[in-house]
């Protein structure tokens, strides 16, 4: 894993996070968990069950972003023959603590651990998959490297494959510290990655340029993945500018490959 304690530094906390404590009760057909992460720590995960049978994928979500909005967005997911899950970060909606990018790294295996025996305790036996948005991009490329053998494919949506890229991009000050290293693990443990990856981008994207999206599509060691670039789109207005094409893509490619490791 890159040293992230790098750059868990306070000024530079500040322009990474932006958590939101806004909390909705549990939809109908919906259940909600509390991952323990550490002690007196856990981190909210959202279940939108639209069927038993169907693949669920375990989405981490942007930057400004909490579990309770995607209340209205899993009934798409669901019509795509799709769940949902969607973990928020440290004290971001229902979670408590205060996030940093180790954190942030390290819960995500708390929260995969969690979410699998969550899964198994209630019966539902559907294959998992791994999507990340944007900063979730980070826990989801961090899982997909650590447990291919117990996913099915990862998805990133307006990632990138290297937070340093980023944070220069925008401009965010690090001090005394030379960032190299974690660009170029982070790039190592892309090359590792062997599951089927989808790469969703906006053509007009400004906070992470599509040239990120294409960096971490040519970096990933496996064969088996697919780009797509939304024309017009820009970070958070991707899936209502490429509504239809976001979805076709997603449902399209989980299909395929669930298809062929069934026969």
């Amino acid at each position: 894993m890159p040293d992230y304690s790098l750059i868990d530094q306070p000024p530079v906390l500040m322009f990474i996070f932006y958590p939101r404590k806004d909390f909705t009760l549990c939809p109908e057909n919906a259940f909600d968990l509390l991952a323990s992460v550490e002690n007196h720590v856990s981190v909210h995960c959202r279940f939108y069950l639209g069927n038993e049978e169907w693949p669920w994928i375990l989405f981490f979500h942007g930057n400004g972003e909490v579990v309770s909005d995607y209340d209205e967005i899993a009934p798409f997911y669901h019509q795509r023959r799709l769940n949902l899950i969607v973990a928020d970060y440290r004290g971001y909606g229902k979670s408590n603590g205060v996030p940093t990018v180790t954190d942030l790294v390290q819960d995500a295996h708390a929260i995969f651990r969690e979410v699998k025996k969550e899964l198994s305790k209630r019966g539902l036996k559907g294959d998992l998959w791994i999507m990340g948005r944007s900063l979730g991009s980070i826990s989801a490329i961090e899982l997909a490297s650590r447990y291919q053998d117990a996913m099915k494919g990862l998805i990133i949506e307006s990632g990138f494959a290297s937070v340093v890229r980023v944070m220069n991009h925008l401009g965010i000050p690090v001090y005394g510290t030379h960032l190299e290293k974690i660009d170029q693990d982070c790039l190592e443990m892309i090359q590792k990655i062997f599951l089927p990856t989808l790469v969703i981008h906006g053509e007009m994207d400004s906070l992470v340029p599509v040239e990120e999206a294409k960096d971490l599509f040519k970096h990933l060691g496996t064969d088996q993945k697919e780009l797509l670039i939304i024309p017009s789109a820009t970070h958070n207005d991707i899936m209502l500018v490429g509504f239809r094409k976001y979805f076709d893509v997603l449902q399209r490619f989980v299909e395929r490959v669930e298809g062929e490791k069934s026969t």
